[in-house]
């Protein structure tokens, strides 16, 4: 199955043509996030934090981005066939919101472990979600069998240039905000989840095609139970891994193994790594309520969670290419169910209570 777009191969991703066209579609169903001063992690670092809000997109990711640039794509037989999309959650809802404001049918598999927001989400938007599969890869491989069968166009949430020029166009954004917050233009670095890489991919890819050799050095962060692209370039090649349960369930599943454009993009553009422990991801999410006020799922806070941890930090006197200019750390999604969020943060005030009573 081709997860490419029609009339746009791959090679083009890297000219800046994409990421450009792919704004103009961007903007016409994703909103203009937020960039957020983080005092606190500025003192604690030492530098400038700034955080790129996109737990306050439509659909509460940022996933609507790839899915506009992608059905904006569609010619008209394909528009009119319809869409499938297998997600954890975040790139269905994205598709299904994006698909009912354009006509598009779509349906939508996720795996049987999915979300209830999530999936609450999708069928809100209108589509006709599929719950199949133990695994993300189990729902992902039936998804694609489908649309193959039914000769409808298959949106793949990471490995399709439409959708990695449509995640870039975050970073088009965070080079046009920077300026406003911060005495420098241009960040130091930005941090972003990894997963499937389209994300941390497309914007590394979009800042390098408009900086050259001043853009920010990318720093890609994983969760420890949903680490396959990290295991992948480490590896030198796509490899697979078990699904593991983890609170950045939008982060779970692999990335094919015939991955045609994330993995050269994340191993190609993305210059540092960090890996976040459960513990650590639950902190950052408690962190994101108390301190930011923000609500931040588990997948889109451990860029966060790197930070507030010191699972990653600049080396000291380091600059990234970006110079002295800020770090920004995107915080990408906000879909969390109640019962997940409370569980989080009663665990934290059970360990609190638990130390306050120790150092009694």
């Amino acid at each position: 199955m081709d997860h490419g777009a029609r009339g746009a191969p791959a090679g083009r991703l890297l000219t800046g043509i994409d990421f450009e066209t792919a704004r103009a579609s961007v903007a016409r169903h994703a909103r203009l996030t937020p960039i957020l001063p983080a005092p606190d992690l500025t003192a604690r670092l030492g530098r400038e934090v700034l955080l790129k809000a996109e737990c306050l997109q439509h659909t509460g990711s940022f996933k609507v981005r790839g899915a506009a640039a992608r059905l904006e794509a569609l010619d008209p037989d394909e528009r009119a066939r319809g869409v499938v999309a297998c997600s954890s959650g975040n790139h269905g809802r994205a598709v299904a919101f994006v698909a009912g404001r354009m006509g598009v049918p779509a349906t939508v598999y996720v795996p049987e472990w999915v979300d209830a927001v999530k999936l609450a989400g999708i069928r809100e938007s209108g589509a006709h979600a599929v719950l199949e599969g133990r695994t993300f890869d189990e729902s992902e491989a039936a998804a694609v069998a489908h649309a193959h069968a039914e000769g409808h166009t298959y949106v793949s949430a990471y490995d399709d240039p439409w959708v990695i020029a449509g995640q870039g166009t975050l970073a088009l954004e965070i080079l046009d905000q920077c300026g406003e917050l911060s005495v420098f233009d241009v960040p130091a670095f930005v941090v972003a989840p990894l997963s499937g890489g389209g994300l941390i991919g497309g914007v590394a890819a979009a800042m390098s095609e408009r900086l050259g050799d001043r853009a920010p050095t990318a720093v890609a962060v994983s969760a420890e139970n949903a680490a396959v692209m990290l295991a992948s370039i480490q590896a030198g090649h796509p490899v697979e891994l078990p699904e593991q349960e983890t609170l950045a369930n939008a982060l779970a599943g692999g990335i094919g193994p015939d991955n045609r454009h994330s993995f050269a993009l994340v191993r190609d553009h993305v210059r540092e790594h960090a890996v976040v422990t459960e513990a650590q991801i639950a902190d950052a999410m408690r962190y994101a309520v108390e301190r930011l006020h923000l609500v931040v799922e588990g997948g889109g806070a451990v860029g966060l969670a790197a930070v507030t941890s010191g699972a990653w930090a600049p080396a000291v006197e380091a600059t990234g290419r970006g110079g002295d200019g800020p770090i920004v750390i995107v915080l990408s999604g906000g879909n969390v169910s109640s019962e997940t969020l409370v569980q989080v943060l009663a665990a934290g005030l059970s360990a609190e209570g638990a130390s306050s009573d120790a150092s009694r």
